[in-house]
């Protein structure tokens, strides 16, 4: 999970842990993972799925919003061309989020994309918050709270994130998806992202 140009993953989380004292043993107990995860990633050996950075995150605490606005006070950026988004996908799905490193970010704004038969997995995602998306390109089976629905290019949906629900392309071409959620951040689902 290579950010934006010159951010990297594992000096920061290096940094944050340094800054709160803690070993990658202590970490890797908290957040629930193995010290040899933390040892890799801060090494950027290994891009850790976003619900793997998430849970580390958790146990720091620091926000994803925070991790990625790093320490380097600027201007706050108001335009963004398609190369400076960041990636935050784990390979099959592409999830490009808009100015992932504004510090205090109050929302995500994410360009996402399902080639065909990709989902958020088996798995029902739940998590705090509302999230609204308008399909641009493509099909997707949006299931929520037992509710599913087939949404086309130009349908939109807008729901509350705690109700249990599930993304999938059940078309022959791939969708794409911009959605916005709030708060930021992300959640575990069976592909270990979604919008947040």
């Amino acid at each position: 999970m290579q950010a934006e140009s010159g951010f990297e993953v594992g000096g920061r989380l290096r940094q944050l842990r340094l800054a709160r004292g803690l070993s990658q043993r202590e970490l890797a107990k908290r957040a629930g993972v193995t010290n040899s995860t933390i040892s890799l990633i801060e090494q950027n050996s290994v891009s850790p799925s976003v619900s793997s950075l998430k849970k580390i995150l958790d146990a720091l605490p620091v926000s994803i919003s925070a991790f990625f606005a790093g320490d380097e006070p600027s201007a706050p950026q108001m335009f963004y061309r398609a190369r400076e988004l960041t990636e935050i996908g784990d390979g099959r799905l592409s999830f490009r989020l808009v100015a992932a490193r504004r510090p205090e970010r109050q929302m995500s704004i994410i360009h996402e994309r399902y080639p065909p038969g990709a989902d958020t997995g088996e798995e029902m995602l739940e998590h705090a918050g509302e999230e609204g998306g308008v399909v641009v390109a493509g099909e997707i089976e949006i299931t929520v709270n037992g509710e599913s629905e087939v949404l086309g290019v130009g349908d939109a949906y807008y729901f509350d994130s705690r109700l249990p629900h599930r993304f999938r392309n059940t078309g022959e071409e791939e969708c794409v998806i911009v959605s916005a959620n709030t708060p930021p951040g992300f959640s575990d689902g069976g592909q270990e992202l979604h919008h947040a």
